[in-house]
């Protein structure tokens, strides 16, 4: 069971495009643990509701549902990440594509409170724990009692949050999501 992760879908013209923005090691890297474009596009819309909309992306790699979504929508974008490279790709394609409204914590999901956002986006962030063949690097501890102990927190995190909040995942089981939120 712990290498049964789909094999990714060839990457859109539209993905391999957008995509230079990142190095060629994080490229490679796109088609397996990034957000497709056509994703982010419509996840932003489902989550921004208003202007300045403040949303976590949970386990952001190099940020590229932030970028996408603050370039299409007039929400205010925050992406968790604790491999320092992926949060320094980030920040530059931020920079590059001049989106003021990206932030990047270099960080574990562990250790951020949920409360000062309004809306979550969670692209299956800790299915690498389980999958020994689609691991990233060798950077960062993995297990499976992490993948619990990171599953168990945003659950609690999410349980915590007001009657109304968004959250849209993709790719995974959706173990963090809390059985009473609406689908």
């Amino acid at each position: 069971m712990e290498d049964d992760v789909a094999e990714p879908e060839a990457r859109s013209i539209e993905d391999e495009n957008f995509d230079r923005v990142f190095p060629p090691k994080i490229r490679k890297l796109s088609a397996l643990h990034w957000t497709p474009v056509r994703v982010a596009a419509e996840a932003a819309q489902l989550l921004v509701t208003a202007p300045g909309t403040r949303v976590l992306d949970v386990g952001c790699g190099p940020a590229k549902f932030c970028l996408v979504a603050a370039s299409l929508t007039e929400g205010s974008f925050t992406g968790v990440e604790q491999r320092e490279d992926l949060v320094a790709a980030a920040r530059s394609a931020a920079r590059r594509l001049q989106l003021d409204d990206v932030e990047i914590i270099h960080g574990n999901v562990l250790e951020l409170d949920f409360n000062p956002y309004d809306a979550f986006y969670i692209y299956n962030p800790f299915e690498e724990n389980m999958a020994k063949k689609h691991r990233i690097d060798a950077t960062v501890p993995l297990s499976p009692l992490l993948f619990k102990r990171y599953n168990n927190h945003v659950a609690a995190q999410l349980g915590a949050m007001p009657l109304g909040t968004r959250v849209v995942t993709d790719a995974g089981y959706a173990d963090g999501i809390p059985a009473f939120y609406d689908c």
